[in-house]
């Protein structure tokens, strides 16, 4: 996906089984953000930041949804543990993260992989891919204060 497409409808199932769809969000900005893995330090680290500013997010127009492979069990668990205001996306399947392109090749310690890369998609109120913020952009710590600069 690109700057200027348009995203995908069927978003995917939270982690209370309900459906996720694009046009949920249909006049409002959606900050659609793919993590690699629940309570690992990055993943956790991002989803506070954007859990800390959510006040200012909304009041800029923006709602959140977080996606990564892991199940509506494991969402629920960290949603709950870290008090999180937002809906997560169990794409188990990575149906979505290879629709949008954030599926891949990943590299630790000389052994590849296949992963979610960390990447942040800005949805406009029409629907339309309007930034990318790329897996060596993103600074976990700090994500919704570069989302909101």
């Amino acid at each position: 996906m690109n700057i200027g497409d348009k995203a995908p409808e069927l978003l995917g199932i939270d982690q209370d089984g309900k459906e996720i769809k694009l046009s949920d969000y249909a006049g409002r900005k959606l900050i659609l953000y793919f993590y690699p893995k629940d309570n690992t330090s990055g993943c956790t680290a991002e989803a506070c930041s954007l859990r800390d500013y959510a006040s200012e997010l909304a009041a800029k127009g923006y709602a959140v949804v977080g996606v990564s492979s892991d199940s509506e069990a494991s969402h629920r668990k960290f949603i709950e543990k870290n008090s999180l205001p937002f809906p997560l996306i169990a794409d188990t399947d990575q149906r979505l993260q290879k629709e949008m392109g954030v599926w891949g090749e990943k590299s630790m310690y000389g052994r590849k992989y296949m992963g979610t890369l960390r990447t942040t998609f800005i949805i406009g109120p029409d629907g339309t891919i309007e930034r990318i913020f790329t897996p060596k952009e993103i600074k976990t710590k700090i994500h919704a204060e570069q989302i909101l600069a």
